[in-house]
């Protein structure tokens, strides 16, 4: 089986509101976790109590995106050429 090889270059990466971006999808999983706490009953009955765990890892993993990417933009902005 022969290497793939790219025909092209790699496009530039995509750069935007990163940090909005990490908070908003943080925020989202801790509002999906609070909704889902009142029915803990009903998730534990079915067996489906993974979901509610499932966004509060989510909320958790996204506290540790915002801290890296908060850090990531101002090592970025650091080390930008004086305009």
């Amino acid at each position: 089986m022969a290497k793939w090889t790219p025909k092209h270059e790699a496009p530039e990466p995509l750069e935007g509101p990163v940090v909005a971006t990490i908070t908003g999808g943080t925020i989202l999983w801790f509002v999906l976790f609070l909704v889902q706490l009142p029915f803990y009953g009903w998730f534990d009955d079915h067996g489906h109590l993974w979901w509610l765990w499932t966004c509060l890892a989510g909320g958790g993993l996204g506290l540790i995106g915002v801290w890296y990417v908060r850090k990531r933009d101002a090592a970025i902005k650091r080390e930008a050429p004086a305009e």
